[in-house]
């Protein structure tokens, strides 16, 4: 079914989904900042996430091993920007992720320069493999965010802890 939808046509309705999830990314983002951080937040999304790795059980998704070292590698390098702009601050006994002013700017220059490198690639890669190449940037980027997100916070945690007075 998907081989009668013109390249033009998939490349356009899967750009307005990107544009719809990464709309959805920054409300969420948003509002995570007025809620307590715990490391089970942390660490669940990139393991929901993981699942999508299913994808590649069919063909239509498969991507060759260089193509996946190279969008790991993105998601990686991008995975910094969120990295340097994702800390935390205690409040009470709780703590919090801190809001920082650019981090939707960035959140939202990320899916702009996704789509940019989406429509150029687009073009010369099939759509099933595009997805699957997308799919392992962000996952190549989630991964190193969230792994340096819970090793900010367990530093923090047991700095308040070893500041309590017993």
């Amino acid at each position: 079914m998907l081989e009668r939808i013109s390249p033009e046509l998939m490349l356009i309705a899967t750009t307005v989904i990107a544009l719809f999830m990464g709309t959805l990314l920054v409300v969420v983002r948003s509002k995570a900042a007025k809620y307590p951080v715990t490391a089970k937040k942390i660490i669940l999304p990139p393991l929901f996430m993981s699942t999508g790795a299913l994808m590649f059980v069919f063909p239509f998704f498969r991507v060759e091993p260089l193509q996946v070292l190279e969008a790991f590698a993105v998601g990686m390098l991008f995975s910094t920007v969120l990295i340097w702009t994702s800390s935390f601050e205690v409040r009470g006994d709780k703590i919090y992720m801190k809001q920082s002013k650019a981090f939707v700017f960035i959140l939202i220059g990320l899916l702009v320069l996704r789509l940019i490198i989406k429509s150029i690639i687009g073009t010369s890669v099939d759509v099933g493999e595009l997805s699957g190449m997308f799919w392992i940037l962000a996952f190549g980027m989630i991964l190193p965010w969230r792994i340096a997100m819970l090793w900010k916070y367990k530093k923090l945690e047991n700095e308040t802890k070893s500041a309590v007075p017993d």
